[in-house]
């Protein structure tokens, strides 16, 4: 907090009608997460069926990310940002009018074009203001919209659900669409200063896919896959494993005790990562997720799944915020919307693989299994990191455990 209030006024404000869009996009998502998939169950959806419909959210973000991340880089941050809160704003209109199962998929699609949008534009201009030298405090700053959205949207949708005394998805979604609209004119608000000049003409000329799979962005795109599995199961599984399990707490208890403690851990774990390096966080925010999704396979109950939301909470607000600033580190510019967007790929990717892939199991091994299945994924992923993320064994368990430096950051970048 510290590195913003020594940024000119103009950056500042800037920042703010930023971080009030963020923060209002990130509720009005968040507020529909203890909604859809009950809405879609009511449908008289399958497991699997359920499981493919929600993870169809991230072919959307697959599909667009890259387009929108070159769109990003051509000059158009601010363009991308309202394209993602329009879409934001249209699609819960369309989920009250589609009540096919499989059309739902088609909506499901467009709707992910909000976040492939929004989330690469916004860090990518998050990325752009932030000093080098405070880059994690800055990001882990701005990226707080993200938890505090988390916490305040499930809340907000489940009071909404049931203010009528019965069942009422319309409120819902009408909710969503305004929080949507909130958005929209803040971000009318924001200043976008001219792109700079290309800094890196080697990574500029590289074909795309061969700067996905560099030793720059490889590790960092296999460990967005893995985590975004588990969120995936969480997003998708968590208020039918409360079913499941007859639990009294709600799912929005558990997305905002997340929220609440990925605030209080992103709020340190960036300004502290520009301190003692960024490869020990990664690792902890990812054991932080498997030990969630270990909590909620083998001891279910209500005190242990608020437990789990919190740890889930401390895993995401040290990865995330971290794993981008590791991004940032390593891309030039001139290319940060277009390699977040490919790396962000990889957390959609896991997202959409979730969903289809395990939702079919779940009537075998129960949604309380899922989480067991994601505590293995997981547990590959830190082995991956550990072993991997850096040129050569020695240099990368230094980087992931003991604060050792990153090989593969931009000289101009540090």
């Amino acid at each position: 907090m510290s590195s913003i209030a020594k940024l000119s006024p103009p950056i500042r404000r800037n920042l703010w009608f930023l971080f009030a869009s963020g923060l209002v996009f990130w509720s009005c998502m968040a507020s529909l997460l203890p909604i859809l998939p009950l809405y879609i169950k009511d449908l008289n959806a399958t497991a699997q069926e359920l499981g493919i419909i929600m993870g169809s959210f991230a072919m959307g973000l697959l599909l667009f990310r890259p387009h929108l991340g070159k769109m990003v880089d051509s000059g158009g941050r601010k363009l991308v940002l309202i394209l993602g809160i329009l879409v934001a704003m249209t699609a819960p209109v369309a989920y009250l009018f589609v009540t096919q199962k499989f059309t739902l998929i088609g909506v499901r699609i467009f709707h992910g074009i909000s976040i492939a949008a929004f989330a690469t534009a916004y860090n990518a201009l998050v990325a752009d203001i932030s000093p080098p030298q405070h880059r994690g405090e800055v990001i882990g700053t701005m990226s707080l919209t993200y938890p505090i959205g988390m916490a305040f949207g499930p809340l907000l949708g489940d009071w909404v659900l049931r203010s009528r005394g019965y069942v009422n998805y319309s409120d819902c979604f009408w909710l969503a669409t305004t929080l949507a609209a909130v958005s929209f004119v803040l971000a009318t608000q924001i200043v976008v200063s001219p792109k700079s000049e290309p800094t890196n003409q080697t990574q500029n000329t590289q074909p795309f896919w061969r700067i996905l799979v560099s030793n720059s962005f490889r590790l960092p795109v296999l460990t967005l896959l893995v985590v975004g599995m588990a969120f995936g199961i969480l997003s998708t599984f968590v208020p039918l494993y409360i079913r499941e399990n007859q639990l009294s707490v709600t799912a929005s208890a558990f997305y905002s005790s997340a929220a609440i403690m990925g605030f209080v851990t992103r709020s340190i774990a960036g300004k502290q990562s520009d301190r003692y390096g960024r490869g020990r966080f990664i690792t902890l925010g990812m054991a932080a997720y498997g030990l969630s999704m270990a909590l909620l396979w083998l001891f279910p109950g209500d005190r242990t799944f608020i437990l789990a939301g919190l740890i889930e909470g401390m895993g995401s607000g040290m990865f995330l915020p971290v794993t981008l600033a590791t991004i940032t580190d390593r891309c030039s510019p001139d290319l940060r919307g277009r390699i977040f967007a490919l790396t962000l790929s990889g957390f959609d990717l896991g997202i959409f693989t979730a969903g289809p892939s395990l939702g079919g199991i779940a009537d075998s091994i129960g949604y309380r299994g899922l989480f067991g299945v994601a505590t293995g994924i997981v547990a590959i992923g830190i082995l991956l990191f550990i072993t991997l993320s850096s040129k050569d064994l020695r240099h990368s368990v230094a980087f992931s455990l003991f604060g050792g430096p990153d090989v593969y950051s931009l000289p101009q970048n540090r």
